[in-house]
This record gives C-alpha cells, sequence and structure tokens, in this order.
C-alpha cells in the first residue's frame, strides 16, 4: 500500500466514522471502485485508532465530567451534561448491545453482509429510515432532558452498526430522534457512546494484529499516515457536523446514502460475471 492510497482511505474513514454514511460501506467498496487490494488488518486498526483519537480529543472534557461526576467527583463545566450523574453507567448499560452483537455476527457481518448488495440495501433502507425521523416533529430535548429509556434504544441501535452499510451514526442519530432528542443532542450522545465501541474494538484489533506478528515494515509509513489522517479528518468532521446540525436538516445525507446505494447495486449488476 502506498501513502497516498493510505491517505485517501484515511480520509474516507475520517470523513466517513461521523457522517450518518456508511464508514464501512465506503472502506469496503474504495478498493473495488479503485481496483486496489484489500487494506487488510494492520490498515484497519490504524484507521479505528485514528477516528478513536478523533472523538477522545473533540470529547475529552466531556468524558472527564461525565467520569468525574460518576464518582461524586466535583467536576461540572458542562450544566447540560451534569443534570445526568448516572451518564456513565447508562451509557455502559447501553453498550452492551452492541458488544454482543459484535461478538456473535462479527465473521457474518465482515464476509456475507459485507457485498455491493447488502451494503447497496442498508445504505437506502437506513437513509430512508433516517429521512422519515429527521421530519418528525421540531420540540425536541436537550441533553439535559436525556433518560435512561433513550440511551438504552441508542445503544440497541448501535448494535446494527456491525452490518456494513448501516452506519454509527447514521442509525444511532435516527433512534435519537425517534426518541424526540434534538438533531445535535442526538448526534452528541451518538459520538459519546461510540467511544467505548471503537475503543473495544480498537483494542481487540491490536491484540489480533499482535497475534500475526505486529506491523510489517513495509506497512509502518501507510499505518502512521492513517492514524494522523484519519484523526484530523474526524476533528473536523465532529466539529463542522455537529454546527451544522444545530440549524439544518439531516435531508442532504439521506439523499446522499439513497442514490449512493442506488449507485452501489447498479455496479454490482453491472459487474456480475457474465
Amino acid at each position: 500500500m502506498s501513502i497516498i492510497e493510505a491517505a485517501v482511505l484515511a480520509i474516507i474513514q475520517g470523513l466517513t466514522e461521523f457522517l450518518p454514511i456508511s464508514s464501512s460501506a465506503h472502506l469496503a467498496l474504495a478498493p473495488w471502485l479503485f481496483g486496489w487490494k484489500d487494506q487488510g488488518l494492520t490498515f484497519d486498526i490504524a484507521l479505528h485508532f485514528g477516528t478513536l483519537l478523533a472523538v477522545l480529543i473533540y470529547f475529552f472534557r466531556d468524558w472527564l465530567q461525565i467520569t468525574a461526576q460518576a464518582f461524586n467527583i466535583p467536576y461540572r463545566p458542562d450544566p447540560s451534561l451534569a443534570v445526568n450523574k448516572n451518564l456513565l453507567w447508562w451509557m455502559a448499560a447501553a453498550t452492551i448491545p452492541v458488544g454482543v452483537a459484535g461478538l456473535t455476527l462479527e465473521n457474518y457481518a465482515e464476509t456475507a453482509l459485507r457485498g455491493p448488495w447488502s451494503i447497496g440495501f442498508m445504505l437506502i433502507a437506513v437513509g430512508l429510515l433516517m429521512g422519515y425521523a429527521d421530519r418528525l416533529p421540531t420540540a425536541r430535548k436537550p441533553m439535559e432532558e436525556l433518560t435512561f429509556a433513550d440511551a438504552m434504544t441508542v445503544g440497541l441501535a448501535q448494535a446494527l452498526a456491525v452490518v456494513p452499510g448501516t452506519s454509527r451514526s447514521g442509525i444511532t442519530i435516527t433512534a435519537g430522534l425517534f426518541r424526540n432528542l434534538s438533531r445535535h443532542t442526538a448526534a452528541r450522545f451518538s459520538f459519546l457512546l461510540s467511544t467505548p465501541a471503537v475503543g473495544a474494538a480498537a483494542a481487540k484489533a491490536f491484540l489480533d494484529l499482535r497475534k500475526h506478528g505486529g506491523v510489517a515494515p513495509d506497512m509502518v509509513g501507510p499505518f502512521v499516515a492513517g492514524i494522523f489522517v484519519s484523526a484530523l479528518t474526524g476533528l473536523l468532521v465532529i466539529a463542522v457536523f455537529l454546527k451544522f446540525l444545530r440549524n439544518n436538516s439531516l435531508r442532504g445525507f439521506v439523499l446522499y446514502r439513497v442514490f449512493f446505494g442506488i449507485m452501489v447495486i447498479a455496479l454490482a449488476f453491472l459487474r456480475r460475471p457474465s
């Protein structure tokens, strides 16, 4: 893998991990469309670690406050988070579904469900669901009014993210909208809730990499580039996307998902072996 390929895939990861358009779909299809070799386990780890760094850096103060107040430590700079003193425990419970789904469906999701037909279908299906949720009444709850039921609903939805084409942020933001959260609150909670899952996935991937002998010498450059570029891209995307959602709808992302899904299915049909 060249540095250019690594940078392109890292930008795709940084953009699509946090936008509701499915990073797994874009990363699975990029080598297929460009004629590149599959990036493999090593580079997948770099990308996951980069986006994990992005969400940890951006929400560092939030995580510090969520953890502190769970143990009654007086650190509450954000009043909207201070209302939910049990938020850490709610998020721990809400992370269980995706952990179970990841352990039981990982191999199936990475093989049978990684084809263009299933990816295209999930892009369209979740996109239409997100579009419906986005058009629900606009008087929605802020972070201060988040409940345990809201957290668990979003957590259950996150379990579907193991299916390529779903989009972790897409399905969790959609679930938040159905629970009457504001767009900004749904996205913010989606990103916070993704942190333990992405961290666990990265840790497991590092263990798998260690079993396979670590990073090969020819992959050190792409590995470092993947981490740096995906982290930087992810940071920018989180900041811009959260600001965007304060005054805008998800309609553009819905249209993108539907058209992209149709394109994926059409290309899969055209590329079928004769």
